[in-house]
């Protein structure tokens, strides 16, 4: 049985590290989303120099945020990036997800 386990050790870490990128990738998808409604919202009432805070505000350094922030038309739009990591927040694969998000502008 030990021989065994030894056997197998090596694939289920390989499983729980498959698994565990899974959820950093589903987590990096929910921040990207959430910090670009966070700053449409900021932009929508405040301009674009509030909504690049207000996204950087929201994502820690690790995750190498980019935020466009885009005020023509009636909506005002937010996109964050994210750079997609490798088993923790700082060690990144170039992959990178993207967040949208809108809000209607507000006329003080």
């Amino acid at each position: 049985m030990a021989i065994e386990f030894v056997g197998m050790a090596p694939f289920i870490l390989l499983i729980v590290a498959a698994v565990w990128e899974c959820v950093l990738i589903g987590y990096a998808f929910s921040l990207a989303g959430n910090a670009a409604d966070e700053a449409a919202r900021a932009g929508a009432v405040k301009g674009d120099a509030e909504c690049t805070a207000v996204a950087d505000d929201h994502i820690g350094g690790a995750w190498g945020m980019q935020a466009v922030c885009d005020g023509s038309g009636d909506i005002y739009k937010a996109t964050v990036r994210l750079k997609v990591p490798v088993l923790v927040p700082g060690l990144n694969t170039g992959l990178w997800v993207d967040g949208q998000g809108g809000a209607a502008k507000e006329k003080e």
